[in-house]
């Protein structure tokens, strides 16, 4: 009997880091953020709390998250695939292994594995549709349109230095408002404002992400902003997103004068000194690797401390 070398990876596993689990809080954390702020709108409906409306409030909130979660490893198996065929993912990239690259899982198959994903987003979405109307009709499609052009196409927004504004749109604003609508069927200019928030720590990711990949993204013709206008931009481009994200909470009691507590939030700006610091003292390539998974879990800690806070009351 054959057994698996002690170094070989299962199938299940490849598949999972092909998802890119770094990057998920940037699909979840907005989502959470949208049910917080629409859980204090609708717990002041007097017959929110009856059976019928609670079962569909609920369902409606895990097949959004749902769909978020399905359209970021969609746009992350996109991703990995015209990567590889436009050549930004070589032998040179520093970062977490990118498997079609690395020979560890075949390009045809990463090819199927985006559209199966999409395809299964497309059937959630068919339940959001018939909730939220033709607004959640169009906001699924541009993400799921933009979320593959974001590296396919002749000008990849990826490559052109439109990433920023995509990821600052569809993973702030449109993924808390989606989710707000999705649950009150109306919008709010206060949860538009706190969206502002998980977007820009969204872009925080992506910005750790260009810094590292900045010498191989140059070889490849893949112009980020950072690309475009150096590193020194990138460390600017860090900080104002990291800072001014954890500035929204204190806006947003400052107009509501009430959700004090949500100001718990702003606590984790003091996990981003250490990426800070990393960023700042300009390592080699391979030192930037742990600032993407730091600067992940500082978007999902801040979503998950507003989240409570907002519903606090005294």
């Amino acid at each position: 009997m054959n057994k698996k070398p002690k170094n070989e990876i299962s199938k299940f596993k490849l598949w999972y880091l092909s998802t890119r689990p770094k990057t998920l809080p940037a699909a979840i954390a907005p989502v959470l953020i949208g049910l917080s702020l629409s859980f204090y709108y609708l717990k002041t409906s007097l017959d929110y709390f009856s059976f019928n409306n609670l079962k569909t409030n609920i369902l409606i909130a895990i097949l959004t998250l749902m769909s978020a979660l399905l359209i970021q490893i969609g746009t992350n198996f996109a991703n990995d695939y015209f990567d590889f065929l436009k050549g930004a993912d070589n032998e040179k990239r520093v970062g977490p292994t990118r498997l079609i690259q690395a020979g560890l899982i075949k390009k045809n198959e990463m090819l199927i594995a985006f559209v199966i994903t999409f395809f299964i987003t497309i059937l959630i979405g068919i339940f959001l549709v018939i909730r939220g109307g033709y607004p959640i009709l169009i906001i699924g499609l541009f993400a799921i349109l933009f979320g593959i052009l974001y590296t396919a196409g002749p000008k990849p927004l990826g490559y052109i230095g439109l990433g920023d504004i995509f990821v600052f749109i569809f993973f702030g604003v449109v993924s808390v408002l989606g989710t707000y609508y999705l649950q009150t069927l109306t919008i709010d200019l206060v949860a538009f404002i706190v969206s502002i928030a998980p977007g820009l720590l969204s872009v925080a990711i992506l910005v750790a992400n260009n810094i590292r990949d900045i010498n191989t993204d140059k070889e490849s013709g893949k112009k980020t902003l950072i690309v475009r206008f150096g590193y020194n931009f990138g460390i600017f481009e860090y900080l104002f997103c990291i800072i001014l994200a954890h500035i929204i909470p204190i806006i947003a009691v400052i107009i509501t004068k009430k959700h004090y507590f949500a100001l718990i939030s702003i606590l984790t700006i003091f996990l981003a000194i250490k990426p800070i610091k990393i960023i700042i003292s300009k390592p080699k390539p391979q030192f930037l690797i742990p600032v993407l998974g730091r600067t992940s879990q500082i978007l999902l800690i801040f979503s998950i401390l507003f989240s409570i806070g907002w519903n606090i009351n005294i």
